[in-house]
């Protein structure tokens, strides 16, 4: 299978402290690989470093062939980018949004308005795409988000916590969106979540961080059988391999379901 995402010996220093220790992976083209850890573990890190917003410390990055560190314009080209913090303009309908990104992303001209309505059909979006996105509820604002970063058609989407502070249905929603699109598009991801069971079911391979490091790496399957009986849920791998503990304080239980109470795309 050939490689879409190739990190060789990654590190990010701050100072003294490094975010993003040393760590290795690969994913394949068309894979969802999950990238997974406590708050700190260095997930965010990583990917920004991935994406070109943050120079490596040391180390290598490849995304399709191209050093993230010496050719950023290339892989800039080839990647789309769904951020943790909202990324549409409230202020500005469905529509809109998606039109300043095809025009960011140089889609010609004469192509961006049937790709605009295109994508807004296809994450489910066309009626309210002339509404403003305040209006919107907290899982549409993110399934336009992902349309924003999959307009041009990039070759690996990198989604940092897409559901995080989404309701059920809502995290339901986005989810066979995503799915459909790397079925329809052939297209790679790599994402970070704090919803274990998302990540058990759609990452055909995952990651966990810790303090920087890849305590471990495998299918869910696999992880769950190295760990334990056939009870043994991916949070029980989890916890196996970062002790439960969160650099900022509480349990990986106490720091999920606050982040599922806040809110905060809806």
């Amino acid at each position: 299978m050939q490689k879409s995402i190739e990190v060789y010996n990654l590190v990010k220093r701050f100072g003294e402290h490094a975010a993003v220790d040393s760590i290795n992976f690969t994913v394949g083209e068309g894979e969802i690989f999950g990238l997974l850890g406590p708050n700190g573990a260095g997930k965010t890190t990583t990917l920004k470093m991935l994406t070109t917003l943050l120079p490596p410390t040391s180390g290598r990055a490849l995304i399709a062939g191209y050093d993230v560190g010496r050719q950023p314009t290339a892989v800039r080209r080839l990647i789309g980018y769904v951020p943790q913090a909202i990324s549409a303009d409230g202020s500005l309908t469905g529509f809109e949004n998606l039109l300043v990104f095809a025009r960011l992303y140089d889609v010609p001209r004469a192509e961006q308005q049937k790709r605009v309505r295109d994508a807004l059909a296809f994450m489910g979006l066309q009626e309210a795409g002339d509404r403003l996105v305040r209006t919107y509820s907290g899982g549409m604002i993110r399934r336009l988000e992902v349309a924003q970063a999959v307009l041009h058609r990039p070759t690996v989407l990198f989604l940092d916590e897409p559901t995080v502070g989404l309701d059920p249905v809502a995290r339901k929603a986005v989810w066979e969106h995503l799915a459909q699109l790397r079925q329809r598009f052939d297209m790679t991801m790599l994402i970070t979540t704090h919803y274990m069971e998302e990540a058990d079911s759609l990452c055909q391979r995952v990651a966990i961080m810790h303090l920087g490091k890849i305590m471990a790496m495998d299918t869910p399957a696999e992880l769950k059988a190295g760990v334990g009986g056939p009870e043994t849920t991916l949070e029980d791998v989890f916890m196996y391999y970062t002790g439960n503990t969160l650099e900022t304080g509480g349990t990986y239980r106490d720091t999920a379901r606050t982040r599922r109470a806040a809110r905060r795309l809806g």
